[in-house]
């Protein structure tokens, strides 16, 4: 794979600071496929330089001309998109079908989403005697994970630019190469220099440097619940604006009366998606006790139908922790009744679809996020036994309500704990908000809403 020896900074590819690299390997089969620059706290120093000196010149660019340039970068993603999803199939692992449909295509339409708000959101506006402005927050830090690595890239960015921010971005060190290609991508597209920078490296060197560093205004991170409150942690001790999404446990919670099998087929389908590498994913499948076993049943088969369409997970450690968790699973007394702790495969990070019964509410399994191809399948007695059982972990990112009436699966849904929730199957929307409750994060990503986390308001009174 094509991998760049340097950094972008300023506009420019330029060595950096150290010389250690970070290998990228193919999880499928352990096989080194690129190296890029393992960055340190001086190379991101020089790009938070970079973008301080760029902020006003950016900041001051009107909102059309900002749009426009969002809009050429949209395109340059859209006739780059095979190359997106063959880089991420190959450092992440995905299945390349999976890859061009929501790897590459997901992050061209929030792309494209923010061309178009760009030009339209409203900036200004007067309140009685006020005239209340919006205006960047100023430079942004965006870290972010290796699971959905160019969604999560312009979910930050592209608000970012719209908003009239500059940007150091910290790439996962699993996933570094789309990073890169998207950099190529920001330089063709014609965004001025500085405005955006990349600075490749390890979490612990540049990613707590670029979230330490007093040239930058708001750390956007995407991650792990434990270093989003490291992160937070340190920007409030500066008092530095932070936009945290974290973990997840979400609860795919089956009403009596819904369509069982549909209900069943679409919450599997949504938990092995991206081999069940997704903070979002419904992990718990919440069914009423009079139709638990045949709930069981239908999630087994369906699950035993994804051996071979899912693909390993991003490496070795993350392969140890879910077998960890399967294994505790089974300690703790839940039924397996699809997959299990063995790999499937002698060669790279692969764990099989894995499904439990008998699972309670006060299980490892069913309270801590696995991150992985694990379904748990709880039962409940009545409406309010669900609503408790949902409610009942520290997250709250999404979740998902089937019921025979779609005005019974809302009020259900509006007492749940979440920041955002499908209705009987209802589609993914880039322009809605995500984020979450409690310790699934702070703030909010995509959509107007996501605009609004990198800008901050001035009021002049006349």
């Amino acid at each position: 794979m094509k991998a760049h020896d340097g950094i972008y900074i300023d506009g420019a590819w330029r060595p950096a600071a150290g010389q250690d690299v970070i290998e990228v390997v193919n999880p499928a089969d352990e096989q080194v496929i690129g190296a890029v620059p393992a960055g340190t706290a001086l190379d991101v120093d020089t790009a938070v330089r970079a973008a301080r000196a760029a902020l006003p010149g950016w900041a001051a660019t009107p909102p059309a001309e900002r749009a426009a340039r969002l809009a050429a970068l949209r395109d340059v993603l859209a006739a780059r998109k095979d190359e997106i999803a063959e880089t991420v199939t190959a450092e992440l692992g995905s299945p390349l079908p999976f890859s061009q449909a929501v790897h590459a295509a997901v992050p061209i339409a929030v792309a494209g989403s923010y061309a178009e708000l760009a030009a339209s959101y409203v900036f200004e506006e007067k309140v009685g005697n006020s005239t209340v402005h919006q205006e960047p927050v100023g430079v942004v830090g965006a870290i972010t994970p290796w699971n959905y690595p160019l969604h999560q890239v312009v979910a930050k960015v592209a608000p970012a630019l719209a908003a009239g921010c500059t940007v150091v971005l910290k790439p996962a060190e699993d996933t570094p190469l789309v990073a890169q290609l998207f950099a190529e991508a920001v330089h063709e597209a014609g965004v001025p220099a500085g405005v955006f920078n990349l600075v490749t490296g390890l979490g612990p060197v540049a990613g707590q440097a670029l979230a330490e560093h007093p040239g930058v205004d708001l750390v956007s991170f995407t991650g792990s619940t434990a270093v989003g409150r490291q992160i937070g942690a340190i920007a409030g001790a500066a008092i530095k604006k932070v936009a945290l999404e974290l973990g997840g446990k979400s609860a795919n919670v089956i009403l009596p009366g819904a369509d069982l099998a549909r209900a069943v087929n679409v919450g599997v389908a949504n938990v092995m998606s991206n081999s069940g590498q997704t903070c979002s994913a419904w992990t718990r499948m919440l069914v009423h006790r009079d139709r638990y076993d045949e709930a069981v049943a239908l999630t087994a088969a369906a699950a035993a139908k994804y051996a071979d369409r899912i693909g390993p997970l991003v490496n070795g450690k993350q392969q140890q922790r879910v077998r960890g968790y399967i294994e505790q699973g089974v300690a703790e007394g839940a039924r397996l009744v699809a997959g299990g702790p063995e790999a499937p495969r002698e060669r790279g990070y692969w764990v099989s679809p894995t499904v439990f019964a008998d699972v309670t509410p006060d299980m490892t399994i069913a309270q801590e996020e696995i991150f992985g191809p694990v379904l748990s399948i709880l039962r409940y007695e009545d409406e309010e036994d669900a609503l408790r059982i949902a409610n009942g972990t520290v997250y709250g990112l999404a979740g998902a309500v089937w019921a025979a009436e779609e005005a019974e699966a809302v009020a259900f849904a509006r007492r749940m704990e979440t920041g955002q929730v499908d209705i009987n199957g209802g589609r993914f929307n880039p322009l809605a908000p995500f984020g979450g409750y409690k310790q699934s994060g702070v703030g909010r990503e995509l959509g107007t809403h996501g605009l609004a986390e990198y800008l901050q308001t001035k009021s002049l009174q006349f």
